[in-house]
């Protein structure tokens, strides 16, 4: 079933250049699908899945910046896939959505390959935390279908030399790792960290099939500027603002 208006917002992404309607409770979009959408190497005319689409943000902001990509989302939640549907026919992009799951792909998507996959997946394991109390918060947010099949599905579904770019917290970067097999390589990852001297709280991971170069970890891409939180006006870093203002790419 759609989500009513009433249940609904409008919110402005990349300084109004996008207006995606988010459920006022549930799974809420913020930052970490643009960082994801600007980290995806993408170029016009190339082929993109995201994996658990949701209302389709990570996917619309990357049209935002490539022209002419072509973007099929898969999600799970038939409300969400709605919501995505509806998100990119009023801002104007081709997105196409299909309802299903990451560990049983319906038959159309598993007869494609695509030149990008990405994916920002459930973070918390079943078993951690509490639950939250809307159910398509905690489908979004706790893992029903582990994180390795997330990166089995996305490989099988790349093309040779394909890119996966997958945003994750920092402390499953190991099982990010493992889930990569022979079949990738030139892995890079880029630790995400709130401010200057503070642990990475999230990490953007990209790899390519078929690739050879040697595995790197980048320097921590820091968001915002200062010390410590001040409540009278965002704070992101130059670099962070023009991404999440402008629809920068994320230079990996």
């Amino acid at each position: 079933m759609a989500f009513p208006d009433s249940a609904l917002t409008t919110d402005g992404f990349l300084s109004g250049r996008l207006r995606l309607r988010q459920p006022r409770r549930g799974y809420r979009a913020a930052t970490d699908p643009v960082l994801l959408a600007a980290a995806v190497p993408g170029r016009a005319g190339e082929t993109v899945l995201e994996l658990g689409c949701g209302a389709g943000a990570a996917s619309l902001c990357l049209a935002a910046r490539v022209p002419d990509v072509a973007l099929t989302g898969l999600e799970l939640q038939p409300d969400y896939a709605d919501l995505a549907r509806r998100n990119a026919a009023e801002n104007g992009y081709a997105l196409r959505v299909v309802e299903g799951d990451v560990a049983d792909l319906p038959a159309a998507l598993r007869a494609e390959s695509f030149d990008h996959v990405m994916a920002n997946p459930p973070y918390y394991p079943m078993a951690a935390g509490t639950a939250a109390a809307d159910a398509g918060r905690e489908t979004a947010l706790r893992e029903a279908t582990p994180l390795a099949a997330w990166i089995d599905t996305g490989i099988r579904r790349l093309k040779p030399g394909g890119w996966l770019t997958v945003i994750q917290l920092a402390e499953r970067l190991p099982d990010l790792l493992a889930g990569l097999d022979t079949r990738m390589g030139s892995v890079t990852v880029l630790p995400l960290a709130a401010r200057a001297g503070r642990p990475a709280g999230r990490v953007i991971l990209r790899a390519r099939k078929g690739g050879r170069a040697p595995f790197c970890l980048l320097a921590p891409l820091v968001l915002h500027a200062g010390p410590d939180h001040h409540a009278d006006g965002e704070d992101y870093t130059p670099a962070v603002r023009a991404i999440l203002r402008d629809g920068a790419a994320l230079d990996i």
